[in-house]
């Protein structure tokens, strides 16, 4: 299975769901290949967000050596799924794919704990630590569910 977690800037969220994906598919034994990308290019290159990865580290999860990248179209062509942080970045992801968007491929990570929820994880960007918080959880649940939605299906490809 090969996962991409996209939001804006690839620095908050998607590396966040990134790092917490990655260390919950290996406990399970599972050997998946879990990358993040964001939309715009503001922090192409950088390290995630310094309150994503204090979080991250309360919960055993290293992700300072990730660094931002941009999605391009051709992660279609490599990810089995592309989970968006939010509704505005699937817009994007549209734009930035074009003729090779692949809406089977794409959908709102929070709707694997509530389906057809169409919710958003909050962007902590603009605010004070406990949004990461909060982000994390978010995040946390979203995994359970897409581990075990997906090991049912390798287990059981019918």
């Amino acid at each position: 299975m090969k996962i991409l977690m996209v939001c804006l800037g690839n620095i908050c969220r998607s590396p966040l769901a990134e790092g917490i994906l990655q260390k919950k598919a290996a406990e399970q034994g599972l050997d998946w290949e879990i990358d993040s990308a964001g939309t715009n290019g503001y922090h192409t290159g950088e390290a995630p967000h310094r309150l994503s990865q204090k979080v991250a580290a309360l919960h055993g999860i290293d992700i300072s050596g990730q660094r931002a990248r941009d999605f391009a179209a051709a992660d279609f062509d490599r990810f089995d799924k592309i989970y968006a942080m939010a509704g505005d970045v699937i817009d994007e992801i549209r734009y930035i794919a074009r003729n090779r968007f692949d809406a089977s491929k794409v959908q709102l990570i929070m709707n694997e704990t509530e389906p057809g929820g169409d919710q958003d994880v909050p962007d902590p960007w603009y605010g004070p630590e406990p949004g990461y918080h909060e982000v994390y959880d978010l995040l946390e649940k979203a995994s359970d569910a897409i581990i075990a939605k997906y090991r049912m299906k390798i287990a059981n490809p019918k």
